[in-house]
């Protein structure tokens, strides 16, 4: 088990962001794309090595529910119906310190296989 677990988990009133607040003091403001498009689910991550998915068309997509399991994670619902994925506190504090380059690393996939982080059919 981690030092490190949240004191508060805080959806924001839009829907798009969950504010995490660590027992160490460090506070990390979380995108629900990010969230979504980096979650820890077998969906995302596939069942195995090199089986990883880059999920398009997240953009707007929000916070729907938050679950906890055990003493240890959470599960959290988008309002894309996705609601597999168990953020250990240990994937959210990761989240939090990588998670603008495992973002860009994202975006670089997205680019690479000419998707978009907007639904098909919408444009910025």
């Amino acid at each position: 088990m981690s030092d490190v677990w949240p004191t508060e988990l805080r959806v924001s009133k839009d829907r798009k962001h969950l504010v995490v607040s660590f027992n160490d003091g460090k506070s990390f403001d979380l995108s629900a794309e990010m969230l979504r498009v980096l979650s820890p689910s077998a969906e995302v991550q596939g069942h195995g090595p090199g089986q990883k998915i880059t999920v398009p068309g997240k953009r707007n997509v929000g916070i729907m529910s938050m679950t906890p399991t055990g003493n240890y994670a959470v599960r959290i619902g988008f309002d894309d119906m996705h609601d597999t994925g168990i953020f250990t506190w240990t994937y959210l504090r990761e989240l939090g310190e990588k998670g603008p380059e495992l973002f860009a690393a994202y975006e670089a996939e997205l680019t690479e296989k000419g998707l978009s982080r907007d639904a098909a059919g919408k444009s910025h």
